[in-house]
């Protein structure tokens, strides 16, 4: 059996993770352009901005956390 070979369920498992990631992904980009233009305006909220930025960055995060699950561990 070849090595690069994976059961039916992980490779759903990966698709999952993968359209996962995307969406994060996506919802990172529309904070950014949130947060932009929350910037722009002159009297802006900076409580609204703070937790803007906040969950941003916990979208990072939890794409940087699928994407190692998508990726094994190789001990080198």
């Amino acid at each position: 059996m070849p090595m690069d070979w994976l059961p039916p369920s992980d490779d759903i498992a990966d698709a999952a993770l993968i359209a996962r990631i995307a969406g994060l992904k996506e919802e990172h980009r529309a904070l950014g352009v949130a947060i932009d233009a929350l910037q722009e305006r002159s009297p802006y909220d900076q409580l609204g901005l703070m937790r803007l930025k906040r969950r941003k960055l916990a979208l990072r995060d939890q794409i940087q956390f699928y994407e190692d699950q998508l990726r094994p561990d190789i001990i080198a």
